[in-house]
């Protein structure tokens, strides 16, 4: 299954159905008046979410959603039957913006949060909804209301509790691939990750979603490489663990780097709880090791973990320090919930 975050879609209610203009005509039965009924109200469109989907590709494949109109009314008092509501089914985390893709009409977070897109039309009055005292024999009904027709894109954030970042190559997909069952693609040679991957990971008994994102390089934000078009999935994340590639020869460049690339996207996601570790350090000298970590933490004006995907040298304390963040999150009614969000 190809992996889709950004998907726009056609919408349109249903429109109203007619009013009916009819008199009651039967044998032997005098002054039957009118009895035209009311058209049937067209159909909704609603935005739900739902688990068990983490990708926008449905979307790729089906663009126009066009709820049913209503029936129109019919003599003997008859109401028009109502058009069926149409329902998009989007991962949890999607967020609905409008054709400007700036406003968000909607950003659904929750299991079964829904969101009504598009409403449709009402029915219109047959000629019995205008009888009166002074009008006995309305001859002229309502036309049902059009529906409503938008243009709308959905763009897809996932929720996990941490997110990785880092320069291309900086080992995240072979942390990821280590500390869960995720299986992202691993190569030497840059950019192999080309879209999130989501894991599950387990320390000291407890449960977090961990996303990796494609590496970002300096001018992502202008567009270079792959861009900042994956840093929305990482928005949501209660911390961010910075993996810097302990064999590149100035650490401190590569990680200002990648801080001044969250800076350039948004503020807000610069400003969070953010966990530092030099990777592949099972490739380093001890005196050299110490020397880039010194620099690192001058850099970056804070602590440096040490840490190997690799080899696992280190990885359990980089989990710890990573659930020490997430855990006062999970706090409800004063107990540790230790159930993640799974994709």
């Amino acid at each position: 299954m190809k992996f889709l975050d950004l998907a726009k879609v056609y919408v349109r209610s249903g429109g109203g159905g007619a009013g009916c203009v009819s008199f009651r005509r039967e044998k032997f039965i005098e002054y039957g008046g009118p009895d035209g009924g009311d058209g049937g109200r067209g159909g909704d469109v609603w935005a739900e979410a739902v688990g068990g989907l983490n990708t926008l590709i449905d979307f790729r494949f089906q663009q126009h959603f066009f709820a049913k109109s209503g029936q129109h009314g019919m003599g003997a008092q008859r109401t028009g039957a109502s058009g069926e509501d149409i329902v998009l089914r989007v991962p949890v985390g999607t967020e609905i913006l409008d054709e400007d893709q700036e406003t968000v009409i909607a950003d659904l977070t929750e299991p079964g949060q829904r969101v009504l897109l598009a409403k449709g039309g009402n029915g219109g009055f047959g000629n019995l909804h205008f009888k009166s005292s002074t009008n006995r024999a309305p001859r002229h009904a309502n036309p049902g209301q059009p529906g409503i027709e938008r243009t709308l894109w959905l763009r897809l954030k996932l929720i996990a509790d941490a997110g990785l970042l880092g320069l291309p190559n900086a080992g995240k997909s072979t942390f990821l691939a280590a500390v869960s069952n995720a299986r992202p693609k691993i190569a030497d040679y840059p950019f192999t990750t080309l879209h999130p991957n989501l894991g599950v990971v387990l320390v000291d008994g407890h449960e977090f979603v961990m996303a990796d994102i494609p590496g970002l390089i300096e001018g992502a934000s202008e567009g270079r490489g792959l861009g900042d078009q994956f840093l929305g999935h990482v928005e949501r994340s209660r911390v961010l663990l910075h993996l810097v590639d302990g064999t590149s020869e100035d650490v401190a460049g590569d990680a200002q780097t990648i801080l001044a690339e969250l800076a350039a996207y948004s503020p807000a996601l610069a400003e969070k709880p953010r966990v530092t570790a030099l990777n592949k350090i099972d490739a380093i000298d001890p005196e050299e090791l110490d020397e880039k970590r010194a620099a690192l933490e001058a850099g970056i004006g804070g602590p440096v973990l040490l840490m190997s995907g690799v080899s696992g040298m280190g990885v359990t304390e980089v989990l710890r320090a990573l659930w020490a963040q997430i855990a006062p999150s999970r706090q409800i009614g004063g107990e540790a919930d230790d159930a993640p969000w799974r994709p």
